[in-house]
């Protein structure tokens, strides 16, 4: 996959050039601290995927992106969240990483990637995969609405047919998606699957008994093959 980087800033072109280096598949053809001379490049080469700043002197992320009639995938890159949402209404974005990029959110992007065709729109994309991750916050998409939540407010989410159902600690949220495309977007560190329909909080357990735990007010089974890797992320093996 044929990649560039657009970024003004030559340590951050560094950091992801670094990254990139990592993943077999991406092929980094050149890094631009403009984008005008990236315009330049893409007419007469042809490039797959281009990690993208948003805030760049002269000629702004979203000039970029405007100006192309058909652009590659795009990873946008930006250490301001402001600018989550509103990415969504560009067809070409498949991801938003907010700096600093950690290795583990660049290793999900890069599978969102190659999972996504450019040609439908961030907006509809998003109401297909119907949520994201962004630094310490996910967002969830609701009737074309996008909700933040932040992973502290979570305490567990439980699979309903086609939906998962987001417990939070203030009010529960209906997302049109499963357990496996969430559990993408959820930090490890903070979030585990002890049964087959629920994922839980493991910062939110108030007590285990036998093959169950408490999430505030909700018992929540364990299964016995996910029980030896929760007793082991609470140390008690």
């Amino acid at each position: 996959m044929n990649c560039i980087l657009i970024d003004d800033e030559a340590a951050a072109r560094a950091i992801v050039s670094q990254l990139c280096s990592k993943v077999p598949e991406l092929n980094v053809m050149e890094e631009f601290d403009n984008a005008i001379e990236a315009i330049k490049f893409l007419n007469q080469y042809k490039v797959d995927l281009v990690f993208l700043d948003i805030h760049m002197p002269g000629f702004t992320g979203i000039d970029f992106i405007q100006t192309l009639k058909n652009p590659p995938k795009i990873v946008m890159t930006t250490s301001d969240t402001d600018f989550a949402i509103a990415s969504y209404e560009y067809e070409a974005i498949v991801d938003y990483l907010v700096k600093p990029i950690t290795h583990e959110r660049f290793q999900k992007c890069i599978q969102k990637v190659k999972n996504t065709s450019v040609g439908t729109s961030s907006a509809s994309a998003a109401t297909n995969e119907q949520e994201t991750a962004l630094g310490e916050d996910l967002y969830i998409n609701i009737d074309r609405r996008l909700i933040k939540l932040k992973f502290a407010e979570i305490l567990l989410i439980e699979a309903k047919g086609d939906y998962i159902n987001i417990k939070t600690e203030s009010k529960d949220y209906l997302v049109h998606t499963t357990l496996k495309k969430i559990m993408e977007k959820l930090p490890e560190d903070k979030f585990l699957q002890i049964h087959r329909s629920y994922v839980i909080n493991f910062n939110k357990i108030v007590d285990i008994e036998d093959n169950s735990v408490l999430i505030e007010k909700s018992v929540i089974p364990i299964s016995r093959s996910n029980r030896p890797e929760l007793m082991r992320r609470l140390n008690l093996l």
